[in-house]
């Protein structure tokens, strides 16, 4: 099987390949990992190998026509179904539910790829169960997900499970010299380390600049309203976040846990994994301006909200929790 456009996960590739090697792609996976790890592309990938119309040793084959309109994303067989506000609901299952039973255009499957998974209500899980049991045979579903134990037990026990690993910083080097070939080395080794395995970020990193990312700049003011004590500026910085996406809020929560980690690294003399100099100053300040032991507790705090993003909960709440918990 052909997954050489996803950066590392060895494991991850091997069980794929034996597993169609043996007996073909099942027709519902759970792709989980936090968010920017490869979900999409590997969905990507799976969706393209269930239309390729080459041969199925070689799928993806990346070159047959079912291929090269899937990874344009305007293959009529592959649907993507997303949360309509905050979830995904019933109304939207039974509508993808319909479309299922109508045969494939093109290809001999039609697949469903399903974002923010555990944003379904159980309602809309419990009709996806009906489909993942009684569906037609051409069907074939790919739940993405931060957190899989966010979906029910018979939904999963319905599924095989593919978890997306970080990705190391040589693996990361390696796919960034290829995609930004006019970028300089340095460049590309900063946004290898600073990333933290996750390669969408460093991908997003690069391509709109660091200094023009809104998760950066909002993590570094507000740990900097943490090392000057500033209540009123973390709780008006906090409000604006209800207007950002679930997964944006989770983005930060996962960078400022790392911003935190860099400080902790300063107190104790060594180099922070920071390259952004307005998140690398940050860090320095709260080095400064906190003890280990107030570090430590902010970054528990951080990793349960981070937890709770597996679950449907909106930006609004997450933002709530940040701000009461940081100063609690």
């Amino acid at each position: 099987m052909n997954l050489s456009a996803l950066a590392g996960n060895a494991s991850l590739k091997g069980q794929l390949e034996r597993q169609t090697a043996r007996r073909g792609l099942s027709h519902a996976y759970i792709i989980s990992g936090p968010p920017l790890s490869g979900k999409r592309t590997l969905a990507g990938l799976l969706a393209a190998a269930l239309v390729c119309s080459g041969a199925p040793e070689q799928a993806p084959c990346l070159s047959c026509p079912g291929c090269r309109k899937a990874m344009a994303g305007i293959h009529p067989d592959i649907i993507t179904l997303a949360p309509e506000g905050r979830e995904i609901t019933v109304a939207q299952v039974r509508a993808l539910r319909a479309d299922a039973y109508i045969r494939p255009n093109e290809a001999g499957r039609k697949v469903y790829i399903i974002q923010q998974a555990q944003s379904m209500n159980q309602s809309a899980q419990n009709a996806m169960l009906k489909l993942l049991e009684e569906g037609p045979a051409y069907a074939a579903f790919l739940f993405l997900t931060d957190n899989a134990a966010a979906l029910l037990p018979t939904v999963r026990s319905r599924c095989e499970s593919l978890a997306l690993s970080p990705v190391t910083a040589e693996e990361a080097m390696t796919y960034l010299a290829g995609r930004f070939p006019q970028l300089p080395g340095p460049q590309l080794q900063a946004a290898a380390l600073a990333c933290q395995g996750r390669l969408g970020l460093a991908v997003e990193q690069l391509e709109g600049g660091q200094e023009d990312s809104p998760v950066a700049d909002t993590a570094a003011a507000l740990l900097d309203c943490l090392s000057a004590g500033e209540e009123a500026a973390l709780l008006e910085r906090c409000v604006s976040l209800e207007k950002w996406e679930r997964e944006q809020v989770c983005l930060l929560l996962d960078t400022l846990i790392d911003l935190l980690g860099d400080a902790l690294l300063l107190c104790t003399g060594a180099a922070p994994h920071q390259t952004h100099p307005v998140c690398r100053a940050a860090a320095e300040r709260a080095a400064k301006a906190c003890s280990r032991h107030t570090l430590l507790g902010h970054i528990a705090h951080l990793e349960r909200l981070r937890d709770a993003c597996g679950y449907n909960i909106g930006a609004g709440h997450l933002a709530g929790w940040l701000c009461a918990g940081l100063f609690s």
